[in-house]
């Protein structure tokens, strides 16, 4: 009976573990990004980036106090598991959630390091913790909380030391010792380090095959996982299109008859029009999708909504001058819902959308007309997420990025799932018909908005959550005068715009809306970034975000973030060493179209580069493949040898990842879908086991 419960109880642990996505990068156990201290903590001998204050390190010490122990051996140990809340690798340490996980994971010597640790780590400190304390007395053991009740101890008892909760050092450490080989980390007895796996040889260049003649601004994969991708352009049109294997024809797309027209509602100029658009992830089932753009309320008599201006927001729009002839707040943003039911027996083989707006999720006027972003995308939470500008105006002159009271220059995070009633959205004064994710930081900073997520930021163009690390959500985000730049983006983040634009100090011309000082805040510095200097015919430069490349067909290029630049018509890799630090280098890498292209690409004149014209954005298929949206077409990255670059990993003869099947009407493979059926996996095994254990 009680091997079984044992049992139970370590399958129960391996359960929580998995509600919880891969984690990399340096993050808090919070979801926010680790900080710089002011001044030193006074009893956890963290310094740098960590993830703890004053404040939580002498909560620390109180725990650390309560706990009575009076072996010293045994005393340095557990103040070292306690203060790994600070260190800036936590979230991964204690696989996100230190409330249920009261410890880190500990390194156990019958688990494989991870390969990006340092091999110094002690692959044996679960070991030598249980040597070391196994018969050392506790008050108010973190080892024992989350396993009474379970492992046949009584809640409630006095037992204190280990060899009296756990049978043997095996149990103990196979419930709080691992390194899993899914790119976690575990706890050596001191701050994690990552080993430096040394310069990586960047790419020898980027071969493109083009497929399309069309100009499009997002392109996004179609949620029944087939080879179908929906493209936007930024009149207000939607096409759903067939992608073709590589090297073998165009992009099926007909232009006469788009999958949705908005071009009525939409009000198209230089900076305005269809921004983006997102599919539910369960698309497949419920045919709910979203459009985000601008409409100009002259012209259309549903284009209104309050204006970002405010007096919440410090912001009187009748001293706001007119800009470009538009009177302030003339012009909206807006997020829209659609729907595909109706026009097909289920709507993964919809081929066109109902013309009607289903919901308003979002209307917002806007104080000039730039900056206003407007990409919309799911995160692997299921939340919608939106990307605004500062609402322009050089140098932000309102300050609205660092406003707390607005959500002009920042990111925000949408419920769309769960609509809230009138009341609740005039009591709270939300922009429409959603609700607010119940982990938004507003909950623990009372002057945040609730729809904001992240903050500090000019014009964000173009994000992406790394398919296999939901955790890498990056942002690139257009500059001022000098420096464009690349964030990962977290939780309650401020990326300093407009104290500071990239790693430098900014000082605006006019800031009728006033300052803010460098030192009130915590600035998120970019990981990746470039001066406009790089441009120099142009003399101007503005970020075209991508995505960490994912696809087989270019191996060399696997795990890299590719990045352009509207102008200067360059393209970048961004590698990052030591793996899973969030320390980046980045190349500009050559790039040519293939000979054998299903459509031959013009080449800049007296040169042999393609002439790509603007690049608009990025896209990514079901495949995983990248796609550059540019003013002259659509491009494919495809395998290196058809541009005769070289690539040792490269089979030349085929390519390794399959690709999706043709027009499947299956469901959506996302992470949320591959984890529930993790869930009822284990969750069948536990109920296996509870019944031959009875």
């Amino acid at each position: 009976m009680m091997g079984g419960v044992l049992t139970i109880t370590l399958l129960f642990c391996n359960l929580l573990l998995l509600l919880h996505p891969s984690l990399s990068h340096p993050l808090c156990t919070d979801s926010r990004a680790p900080f710089t201290l002011k001044t030193p903590l006074n009893f956890c001998p963290y310094n740098g980036s960590v993830c703890c204050n004053s404040t939580e390190d002498l909560e620390l010490r109180n725990q650390f106090q309560a706990m009575n122990i009076s072996h010293q051996g045994c005393a340095s140990l557990l103040k070292s598991i306690l203060c790994a809340r600070c260190d800036q690798f936590s979230a991964q340490l204690f696989r996100g959630d230190s409330i249920s996980q009261p410890v880190p994971v500990l390194c156990n010597s019958t688990f494989p390091l991870n390969t990006s640790q340092s091999s110094s780590a002690s692959s044996s400190f679960c070991s030598e913790l249980w040597d070391t304390c196994q018969n050392v007395s506790l008050s108010n053991s973190p080892f024992a909380p989350s396993l009474q009740g379970q492992s046949g101890v009584t809640v409630g008892s006095n037992v204190t030391k280990l060899t009296e909760l756990w049978q043997s050092k095996t149990d103990f450490c196979n419930a709080f010792g691992g390194a899993s080989t899914d790119g976690s980390l575990c706890f050596d007895g001191g701050p994690v380090v990552l080993n430096n796996t040394g310069a990586s040889t960047p790419p020898s260049g980027l071969c493109l095959e083009k497929i399309g003649n069309g100009s499009y601004l997002s392109m996004v994969g179609h949620p029944d996982g087939s080879n179908r991708a929906f493209f936007s352009d930024q009149p207000g049109k939607i096409w759903l299109a067939t992608v073709p294997k590589e090297g073998a024809g165009k992009l099926e797309l007909d232009e006469t008859n788009p999958f949705l027209d908005l071009t009525d509602e939409v009000h198209f100029d230089a900076e305005f029009g269809m921004m983006g658009m997102a599919f539910h992830p369960n698309f497949v089932q419920n045919g709910r999708f979203f459009a985000s753009f601008n409409c100009d309320k002259i012209k259309w008599p549903r284009c209104t909504g309050r204006c970002s201006c405010n007096s919440d927001a410090n912001c009187d729009p009748s001293k706001l001058q007119p800009d470009n002839n538009a009177s302030p707040c003339q012009f909206h943003s807006v997020i829209a819902e659609f729907t595909a039911n109706g026009t097909s027996s289920q709507p993964s083989l919809a081929t066109v959308a109902k013309p009607s707006e289903v919901r308003r999720i979002f209307t917002m006027g806007l104080p000039f007309t730039s900056h206003h972003a407007g990409q919309i995308l799911f995160g692997p939470d299921g939340y919608l997420y939106f990307m605004m500008g500062d609402g322009g105006g050089s140098g932000d002159p309102y300050n609205f990025a660092q406003n707390k009271k607005s959500v002009l220059g920042k990111i925000m995070r949408l419920d769309i799932n769960n609509i809230a009633s009138a009341a609740e959205i005039s009591n709270l004064g939300l922009w429409g018909n959603y609700s607010i994710p119940k982990d938004n930081p507003f909950t623990e900073d009372e002057e945040l908005l609730p729809e904001i997520w992240a903050m500090g930021l000019r014009n964000p163009w173009r994000c992406s959550f790394d398919s296999e690390r939901p955790s890498y959500f990056m942002c690139a985000d257009t500059g001022q005068d000098e420096y464009e730049e690349v964030d990962i983006i977290t939780k309650d983040g401020n990326y300093g715009w407009r104290v500071y634009e990239g790693m430098n100090l900014y000082t605006p011309k006019q800031s009728p809306g006033g300052n803010t000082s460098a030192n009130s805040i915590n600035a998120i510095f970019p990981v990746m970034g470039y001066y406009h200097d790089i441009n120099k015919n142009e003399g101007s430069a503005s970020i075209t975000g991508g995505y960490f490349y994912r696809s087989m067909a270019d191996p060399c290029m696997y795990g890299r973030y590719v990045f352009g630049d509207l102008y200067a018509k360059a393209i970048w890799a961004g590698t990052e060493n030591p793996e899973n630090s969030g320390n980046f280098t980045m190349n500009q890498i050559p790039f040519s179209c293939a000979h054998d292209s299903p459509i031959q690409c013009n080449s800049v004149p007296g040169s042999s580069v393609p002439a790509l014209g603007y690049i608009f954005s990025f896209g990514e298929d079901n495949n995983k493949d990248i796609f550059i949206l540019t003013s002259s077409g659509v491009y494919r990255v495809v395998r290196p040898s058809r541009c005769n670059y070289s690539c040792s990993k490269e089979n030349a003869t085929a390519i390794s990842n399959p690709s999706p099947a043709p027009s499947s009407p299956s469901s959506q493979a996302s992470w949320l879908n591959d984890l529930s059926k993790n869930v009822l996996l284990l969750l069948s095994s536990l109920l296996f086991l509870v019944l031959f254990s009875i």
